[in-house]
């Protein structure tokens, strides 16, 4: 099959509403049905016909996918988006950091419909080795703009000396968020008081290694 033979997904702002609206019908019933649950079902309460949602996503593997990966998206959303944007501004980076940092373990820690479908994800991912290409195939940089947008234009103010962005993302997603994630998926939770100062020493450890003096200098400011 040729690429003009591929059947493109509908387009336009009327188009991405229903994309949307689908999405978020696939949410909640794979959450409370698990992957079984029927298209007619996911169509009916997103208020589209089947071959609506089949024109959009091709097959169920595929909605399950788009699910999957926006979800994924949201611990960075709203206030730990908005925080990270604003390290550039920062006039105290490492006091900045911290407060980001913790917004957006917080979302992780607490977004229950995240954690589900982590765990949903971890159940069909056998049946599945798609969502864990999608997962990679968006990459660090791409899958999260904010982290790799506030980090790149801390790099440019000479704030930061990052010679590799995709490995420095990945690091501080090591050093803040992964324990949480791959703790939760064995239903074991990391306390408050551990949680901080993995934040803190997690922040020190990325401006120590990212600091203007290089590794093992000061990297702080403030």
């Amino acid at each position: 099959m040729t690429a003009e033979n591929v059947k493109q997904p509908p387009s336009g702002p009327r188009a991405e509403l229903k994309r949307r609206a689908i999405v978020r019908a696939a949410r909640e019933l794979f959450l409370r049905d698990g992957f079984g649950v029927g298209m007619d079902v996911i169509a009916a309460e997103a208020g589209v016909s089947k071959v609506t949602v089949y024109n959009h996503f091709g097959s169920k593997e595929a909605l399950f996918t788009a699910v999957i990966t926006s979800a994924l998206d949201e611990p960075l959303g709203h206030a730990s988006s908005a925080a990270l944007e604003g390290l550039p501004e920062a006039e105290d980076l490492r006091a900045a950091l911290l407060l980001a940092a913790r917004a957006w373990v917080h979302a992780v820690r607490t977004n229950e419909d995240v954690i589900a479908l982590r765990n949903l994800v971890a159940a069909e991912r056998n049946r599945f080795p798609e969502l864990g290409r999608a997962w990679q195939g968006r990459g660090p940089e791409g899958h999260h703009p904010a982290v790799a947008g506030a980090l790149r234009a801390l790099a440019d103010q000479g704030r930061l000396v990052i010679p590799d962005l995709e490995a420095a993302i990945i690091q501080l997603y090591a050093l803040l968020v992964f324990p949480h994630m791959v703790f939760g998926m064995y239903d074991t939770h990391i306390d408050d008081s551990l949680t901080e100062r993995l934040v803190v020493s997690g922040v020190d450890m990325f401006l120590e290694h990212y600091g203007p003096h290089g590794p093992g200098g000061p990297g702080r400011e403030g």
